[in-house]
């Protein structure tokens, strides 16, 4: 099967785009309002750009609460969803008014960052606070913006709960990370393959 993406004509009862870019991991944002209020939700087009300096990013379909704070602030933090906080990240990713505080509503507890103006899942076992360093609206072929807006982030402090560390390393067996498989599917990453890369020739 070979379909264009210009028509989208590919027949399936189901975009498959998002299916076939897996697995992706989530980028759970907490932000602050200037107003105060907080906002957390779930992000599938997340990931890490670089680690020197160490940056992820995010995108946001359209003009979210999300996008909105962390420009108003400048920093986001993003929390590890493990399998055990897969149904609260879920019920935070409801469309509720601006003021509508997502960590309450999926009965999670907000902890304030240390370096960050910016709350966390206080459950979440590992947490990365961020610096907004640029945020860009892609361009389409056509030269008209895409409508998706990418907030890039400088990682300066890292939490992690000790008890996903084993023998110096975080074991993913114990964190039982959560990806985001395309459709409504998830996938737990805890079936970990090891492989060393070839050497230099």
């Amino acid at each position: 099967m070979f379909y264009t993406t210009d028509t989208n004509r590919h027949g399936l009862a189901h975009d498959p785009f998002k299916a076939i870019v897996v697995p992706r991991p989530i980028g759970w944002i907490g932000t602050k309002g200037e107003d105060g209020s907080l906002n957390l939700s779930p992000y599938s087009y997340f990931n890490a750009i670089s680690d020197r300096p160490k940056m992820v990013m995010f995108s946001s379909s359209g003009r979210k609460d999300s996008l909105h704070n962390a420009e108003e602030t400048g920093v986001f933090t993003t929390s590890f969803v493990s399998r055990h906080l897969l149904e609260p990240m879920n019920m935070s990713s409801a469309s509720v008014p601006y003021h509508i505080d997502e960590f309450a509503l999926a009965g999670l507890t907000a902890r304030q960052a240390q370096l960050v103006d910016a709350p966390y899942v206080g459950e979440a076992l590992a947490v990365l606070e961020c610096r907004v360093t640029q945020v860009v609206e892609p361009n389409t072929l056509s030269g008209e913006p895409s409508g998706n807006v990418v907030v890039f982030g400088e990682v300066v402090g890292i939490h992690i709960d000790e008890s996903i560390i084993r023998e110096g390393r975080l074991d993913m067996s114990v964190a039982r990370p959560m990806a985001r498989m395309g459709y409504m599917d998830y996938s737990e990453g805890s079936d970990v393959i090891e492989l060393k890369r070839p050497p230099r020739s």
